[in-house]
């Protein structure tokens, strides 16, 4: 992975994200996130993405994703804090998963975004269940999710799963810290 680019504002009370050289940007009207480009990922076109995702971004190869970035908002009910979406996230992780860690996170934004900042990030691992082009059944995968409230009251939950060992534990990181919340 190259050096990060570290993205600024000029006194706009921005903490703006560090998204890596050679990554792409999604964005959304509660949040921005990066995505590894110059790894094969491209951003997926509205028309051709489920209902429930506001952007996403896929790694194929060979007609095979082996690769997703996905944002959702306002995908629960009743969620006010990022415990709150975090649970509501992690629910739909799926019983075939093992989560391997959950912390709280501190996310870009602006000054005055406030609580909106704070996140859950729980990373997990999972196996494909070779359904809508994933890889074949078994497969070892991956993923990282962080869950949060936007600064509008929107809950918002921003997932990278990939092949297992395809992504390190770096990348995951430089996913979690290009987060911007708005």
């Amino acid at each position: 992975m190259g050096a990060a680019l570290l993205l600024t504002g000029c006194g706009d009370g921005q903490d703006p994200a560090s998204v890596p050289e050679g990554w792409g940007t999604l964005e959304t009207r509660s949040l921005s996130v990066g995505y590894p480009k110059n790894d094969g990922y491209a951003e997926q076109p509205a028309a051709e993405r489920a209902k429930s995702n506001a952007a996403v971004a896929l790694q194929s190869k060979d007609g095979i994703r082996t690769g997703m970035v996905s944002v959702q908002l306002d995908f629960a009910t009743g969620v006010s804090d990022a415990a709150g979406a975090a649970a509501a996230a992690g629910a739909g992780i799926g019983m075939n998963s093992t989560r391997r860690a959950t912390e709280d996170v501190r996310l870009a934004g602006p000054d005055d975004a406030g609580e909106a900042r704070d996140a859950r990030r729980i990373d997990y691992d999972f196996t494909a269940d070779g359904q809508d082009d994933t890889p074949n059944v078994g497969t070892p995968m991956t993923g990282v999710l962080v869950a949060g409230v936007d600064s509008k009251g929107v809950p918002f939950v921003v997932r990278l799963n990939a092949v297992k060992d395809a992504v390190g534990a770096e990348e995951l990181d430089a996913f979690v810290e290009s987060i911007t919340v708005k």
